[in-house]
């Protein structure tokens, strides 16, 4: 799918300048869907764009749990009350021996659950290219703000930009810098 941009962008070349744009941009201007984009994280930059902390983690926890308890119960059946085989002298249920399957099936149906429900919010990857800027994730910092804010105005997100010395505020238009 390919996504339209319309906005004012702001480059940046250090973090602290973009910290500071995206934290007046969510208070003072009262802005809700900008957004950042950066080479790496940015400490702070979440709590500064007044984005909650996500939900995935607790996805991938339950699914472990599950593959656990999944590995588990399988063990614990086969070996004590679907087909007990008494080898050695050894307990029917011997957690020592199931540890091995219950961390491999935590680990997979963990890392699958999390991998499907970051495809499900986000989409699929897809092989459209949309630059805001052609050194957007290289060594520059860009806080894009789209035209579709509820205050948005292009003249005055320009000057709100530039008060942070900017590198340079660029308006965008469908994807293309202009």
């Amino acid at each position: 799918m390919y996504k339209n941009y319309s906005g004012v962008i702001g480059v940046f070349t250090n973090e602290g300048d973009l910290l500071k744009a995206a934290r007046e941009a969510r208070e003072k201007m009262k802005y809700k869907n900008f957004d950042a984009f950066t080479p790496y994280p940015v400490h702070g930059l979440d709590d500064a764009m007044g984005l909650k902390r996500s939900w995935l983690p607790y996805v991938t926890f339950v699914a472990g749990l599950t593959g656990f308890l999944t590995a588990s119960a399988l063990q614990i059946w086969t070996s004590a009350f679907d087909w007990p085989v008494n080898i050695g002298g050894k307990p029917f249920i011997s957690f020592p021996a199931f540890v091995p399957i219950m961390f491999e099936l935590t680990v997979l149906f963990g890392g699958l659950a999390t991998v499907g429900a970051l495809f499900w919010v986000c989409g699929f990857p897809n092989k459209t290219h949309n630059f805001l800027h052609p050194r957007i994730t290289n060594d520059r910092f860009v806080l894009y703000i789209p035209s579709n804010e509820k205050n948005y105005s292009e003249s005055e997100a320009k000057s709100f930009l530039a008060k942070f010395h900017p590198e340079e505020v660029s308006v965008v238009n469908t994807g293309a810098v202009s």
